[in-house]
């Protein structure tokens, strides 16, 4: 998986502790966890910060959008005060559990002979092969997923529970004999996160329908509650575990340069300077960004997202 120079790997950084998920293998890093990073003195965070810079060379920061907007703001002072594009700021439209998950993907990518760009750029990729989703006992304060009036009526009535999918596509079922929830085309596990909620539709019906190869369960992040609208919940997220697949996936990406601050990147975005390439015709009806999409399929993961995964 690469024989490269020594290096020290790129910080892999989360918003607090729950966020942190135990290692999925002997060579997955610990995550750099920036607890209260809005309450504590700003001085106290720019040494953090700088420090992890000085030594990891880059700071991937992977935080949930269920974040209060003071975290956001804090990351984002710093990032200034500090003058550098050696931090990324990296906030995925995934639920605090598929934020852990993706974080701990990263951990284990950050071990190989990825360069800082494409590990940052690697995020946006892997987030498209992440399922979240949740079985809640309420979607009445639910705005991440489209809820109908039906549901919502449903929701006051004592003992519903919802199925909920919000990544990759957002799905809602009311749970009964019936109710099935689209899963992954491709080998996962299943991780579990259970709140103030019975799992047993998750790891009795969930599990098998979506043909998981394995499954674990974990603490329910705090954010959770708040990101989902309710306490009433049990956290899920489907995943691609194994470092060989992740980096394959990453790896068939084609890298290119960062016209602005030259770093390698895989997809239209620089994640560290936020720079997009200049578009040229390429002179066959495409352009230079369609040009450094290219991916090579892999028939074992199913349809592939990979255009998607790189420009949304």
């Amino acid at each position: 998986m690469g024989d490269g120079e020594p290096r020290v790997p790129t910080a892999i950084a989360v918003t607090s502790a729950d966020l942190a998920l135990p290692p999925q293998d002997e060579r997955t890093l610990p995550a750099a966890v920036l607890q209260d990073v809005d309450r504590r003195p700003l001085e106290h965070v720019l040494a953090e910060l700088q420090s992890l810079v000085d030594q990891h060379g880059h700071v991937i920061v992977v935080c949930s959008l269920a974040v209060p907007a003071s975290v956001e703001r804090r990351l984002h002072t710093v990032r200034a005060l500090l003058e550098t594009d050696r931090i990324a700021l990296f906030r995925p439209p995934l639920p605090p559990l598929g934020i852990a998950v993706l974080a701990r993907q990263l951990r284990q990518l950050a071990s190989c002979d990825l360069s800082p760009g494409v590990l940052a750029s690697a995020g946006r990729l892997l987030t498209h092969y992440i399922h979240a989703g949740a079985l809640l006992g309420s979607v009445a304060r639910l705005d991440h997923v489209p809820v109908g009036l039906k549901a919502h009526a449903r929701s006051w009535m004592p003992g519903s529970q919802f199925g909920v999918v919000a990544h990759p596509v957002p799905q809602l079922v009311r749970i009964g004999p019936e109710a099935a929830l689209t899963g992954p085309e491709f080998g996962t596990w299943l991780l579990v996160a259970k709140g103030q909620h019975p799992t047993d539709w998750v790891t009795g019906s969930l599990a098998p329908s979506w043909h998981v190869q394995g499954l674990r369960e974990t603490a329910l992040p705090a954010e959770s509650a708040t990101w989902w609208g309710t306490g009433r919940l049990t956290e899920f997220c489907a995943y691609l575990p194994d470092l060989s697949v992740l980096y394959q996936l990453v790896t068939s990406v084609r890298r290119s340069t960062c016209h602005w601050c030259g770093i390698d990147v895989i997809g239209d975005r620089c994640v560290f300077c936020s720079a997009t390439p200049p578009v040229y015709d390429d002179g066959a009806g495409g352009d230079g960004r369609d040009r450094a999409l290219g991916h090579r399929r892999d028939p074992a993961l199913g349809r592939r997202r990979e255009r998607r995964a790189l420009t949304g």
